[in-house]
This record gives C-alpha cells, structure tokens and sequence, in this order.
C-alpha cells in the first residue's frame, strides 16, 4: 500500500467535556530515521480521558491535544535507522514513552500520550521505535488495546517491586478496566482474590474469572470488615485500590499489617484523608502510587498473558465516529472491563 499522507484525529480544543472532542483531518509528517509510522486500528478508552476532557486531570496537558493513550496496530513504515521491527509487524506503544525500563522520573512523564504529547485517537501515528512492544498473536487488536494502561497499570501494581505470590490473599476493588486485569493476573498467579463491586451482576463475573469471595459494596457498605472477616481478621496481602480519598481508609483498615496498598485511581471521590498517616505507620504498610510502567515491564506482562492465554475483558466496542458515545458509556460506569474505539477497519 501507498503511504498515507493524512490521518483523520479527534482533537480537543476546548477542555469544557466530551461534547468538545471533534475530528478533523491533519498531514501526516515525515519520519524521522527512528521513527516508526503506525496504523491505528483500535483505542481503549480511560477514565484519565474523561478527566482530560473536563480539563480535571492534575498533570500539564496540550492545548487542541489528540487524546487517548492506548492502541493496537500495524506497522505500515519505518525510519531508515529502525532496527527489529518489520511492515506488518503488530505493535501497541509504552503510555510513556520514553519509560523504557526502571522507575518512571519526571522526563519520562513528559510523554505520556494522550495529555502532554498527542495521543492515538487517530488514524496514523508516528511513534519512536523504543516505544513499541510486540501484541501477543492469540490476542486481537481490540483487546491488544487494552493493555498499554489498564493492564500494564495492574501489572506494575501486584507483579512489581514487592510482587504478590502464590498463596497471598489480594483484594480488588470495582471491576472497571484496571480491576479486571488485576483480577485476571491475581488468579494467574495463584491467589486468592477478593472482589468489590456495587452490582451483583458484575460480581458474578468476577467469579467466572476466578474471584473466591465478592462483595457488593452497596448492600454492605462496611466491606472493609467483611474482608477482615473473610481473612480471620489478619487483612489481605494486597489491594488494588482505584477509588483514591473516598475509599482509602477502608483499603488501610483490610490490608494485614506489613501488607501493600497499591494507590492507582480516584473513582470514589473525596473524602477525610487526615489518618492516612498514622494507619500507614502504625500498620507498617506500603502505600505505593503507580505510574502504568516501563515498556520492559510491558514484555514481562505479555510473556505472562502468552504463557496463561490470558485474555482481556472488553464490554463493548464503538465506532470511531462514536467516541463521544463512548466515552458517555464509560462515563456512567455500567462497563465491565475495557470499553474499546475501533479506529480503522482490519
């Protein structure tokens, strides 16, 4: 095929809600030698894009950005210097790109996609080659799309610094995106696993996938005690916590003492984070903010999904032209697992 010349992108010129987000068609530039052009043919959505578009997202964003920070796609042309890489070859990208191994510095924030530099909601994307990881062959590129932030952000979270073990007990709170993973690599690796959710529904879901113990959080709203009850009153090893201020206390007072509270989301809203402090001290926790992770921590995660044939949770999947449905969809929080945007047909 020839190489295209335009890509047609949502843009956001105004950070006022999703109502804002509109395409439009732009030039596709040159490559640079270590360049790689990209094409896009699915984006899985995030709330941190909803949170973008309300101009709510705490870090410094572009002015008109492309949002968007996770794809999976084809390599269609390279720079003249890129080496490993081939036309055809499948392909997602870092969400930092430049995070390509260790801890994640202040640089390497700087590009993130979707908020500082553009993201993917387009058709074409040029991308560095170090950015790039291989998508596992049993997966498609919708559900390879789900991996570069909800995935990776589970992954860093219970296989990272102080990895979770065969035996350990984790609890996971919701069973949006990231949950879902952490659910799905929790019983990969031999836990036990607790999941929280307001609809029994979804919790009967998260069984399938291999949760030993739900709790609907709306019909008992004291869970932080029922997990207490659920481990002889010793707390888990583990909590994936994605609520932020509004559930934070209860994840302190259900974690063993010594145990890890991996910090990732705010869905819960707000809340008195005043004792945060002294719980972590006086319980010796691990509190633990996450940033996605590197791109050698993205292979890591791909050779366990390969080796477990693991396969990610998609709810449903939108049109390109529905972006702003979809993020409406995501937005009300009925999902379970990804919400996905296919961008160009196969």
């Amino acid at each position: 095929m020839s190489r295209p010349t335009q890509t047609r992108e949502y843009r956001l010129p105004k950070r006022v809600g999703i109502h804002n987000l509109v395409i439009q068609t732009s030039p596709i530039p040159s490559l640079r030698a270590t360049q790689v052009l990209v094409k896009v043919y699915a984006v899985s959505l995030q709330y941190r894009d909803l949170l973008i578009a309300k101009d709510q997202y705490p870090v410094g964003i572009k002015e008109n950005v492309v949002p968007g920070s996770d794809f999976g796609g084809e390599i269609i042309a390279l720079g003249e210097d890129v080496a490993g890489w081939k036309i055809g070859d499948r392909v997602c990208a870092n969400f930092a790109l430049d995070h390509v191994f260790g801890d994640p510095t202040a640089e390497t924030k700087k590009s993130h996609l979707g908020a500082p530099i553009d993201g993917v909601l387009t058709e074409y994307k040029i991308l560095p080659a170090h950015s790039l990881v291989r998508i596992p062959d049993h997966l498609s590129y919708e559900e390879a799309s789900t991996l570069p932030c909800a995935a990776l952000t589970a992954y860093s979270a219970l296989l990272g610094p102080t990895p979770l073990k065969g035996g350990d007990t984790v609890l996971i709170l919701g069973t949006g995106g990231v949950s879902i993973f952490g659910l799905q690599f929790a019983v990969a690796s031999g836990a036990t696993v607790i999941v929280t959710s307001s609809s029994d529904e979804k919790l009967q879901v998260a069984t399938r996938l291999g949760a030993k113990y739900t709790i609907n959080y709306n019909t008992n709203p004291d869970w932080d005690q029922e997990v207490l009850e659920l481990t002889n009153g010793q707390g888990v090893d583990h909590v994936l916590e994605v609520g932020g201020a509004g559930s934070i206390n209860k994840s302190l007072a259900c974690a063993r003492y010594g145990g890890c509270v991996h910090n990732i989301g705010v869905v819960a809203g707000t809340g008195d984070v005043s004792t945060v402090p002294s719980i972590v001290l006086l319980k010796a926790l691990t509190l633990r903010g996450i940033t996605v992770g590197s791109r050698t921590q993205f292979e890591e995660m791909n050779r366990l999904i390969i080796a477990t044939s693991l396969r990610p949770v998609i709810d449903k999947v939108f049109a390109f032209e529905e972006l702003q449905e979809a993020c409406r969809y995501l937005e009300s929080q009925k999902h379970m697992g990804k919400v996905v945007v296919k961008v160009c047909k196969d």
